[in-house]
């Protein structure tokens, strides 16, 4: 898929109410490969992404419209992205919700790390009082991402940068970006080395966006985190 598919993306992704924009479509496609399936009058009606990082590549949009599921779509074009990675020597990693985890298990995929993505939709007024409480005039330490992460994706880093800076904050020991999304905004990736960091980071960024809005920490900091953001669980997810 191409940059003429960025609208038809869009489309089924909002049929499904996830939460991507055209512009999270078009750096998906601009810095990765997508593969699609579309009807005989050129609707679209699945999709799937892979997005390189060094020796491994992350599927995502992992996506089929309502009136076409279980019809061996997604599993179509998951044979199809997988293949494409391996003949290029890269490892497919992916996450998946509750829903898919079954999917790609069978594919071969197996459980590494579990995230919660939690939902903050009213107004924090303690957390207003804090809004530049965090914000310095570091840069974001790129090598620190790439430490953690585990790959270099300066490039999704730098576009990030762009899409939401409001909540954008930089510590010497971390940093966090987002970016606006259909129905709710994104905090993160949010990088730190030690969690005192983390939830300083984390709570100025909240302060200064506004609700609703999305975060995803890892489960095992998952209370602390939404704690913090004064938000919910919504959707449990497992990367595989």
């Amino acid at each position: 898929m191409g940059p003429e598919h960025i609208a038809a993306c869009f489309a089924l992704s909002k049929s499904a109410n996830w939460n991507q924009n055209e512009a999270d479509w078009r750096l998906m496609l601009e810095l990765g490969r997508g593969w699609g399936l579309s009807l005989a009058d050129g609707t679209l009606i699945a999709t799937t992404l892979a997005l390189p990082y060094g020796s491994f590549a992350w599927i995502s949009m992992v996506l089929v419209h309502s009136a076409h599921r279980r019809l061996g779509h997604a599993s179509r074009l998951l044979r199809v992205a997988i293949g494409d990675l391996r003949a290029r020597g890269l490892t497919p990693i992916l996450d998946a919700t509750p829903a898919g985890r079954e999917v790609y298990r069978q594919a071969g995929f197996r459980d590494t790390w579990t995230f919660k993505r939690f939902l903050k939709s009213g107004i924090d007024h303690v957390l207003r009082s804090l809004a530049d409480h965090g914000k310095t005039r570091f840069v974001p330490d790129f090598a620190l991402d790439r430490e953690a992460f585990g790959a270099d994706r300066s490039r999704l880093l730098r576009a990030l940068q762009q899409r939401l800076p409001q909540a954008a904050r930089a510590q010497p020991n971390g940093f966090v970006l987002g970016r606006d999304g259909r129905g709710a905004r994104q905090i993160g990736p949010l990088v730190a080395r030690d969690e005192e960091t983390a939830m300083e980071l984390l709570r100025s960024a909240l302060a200064a966006v506004p609700a609703p809005l999305y975060v995803s920490p890892l489960s095992d900091r998952s209370r602390a985190w939404s704690m913090a953001a004064s938000a919910r669980p919504e959707m449990r997810s497992s990367s595989t």
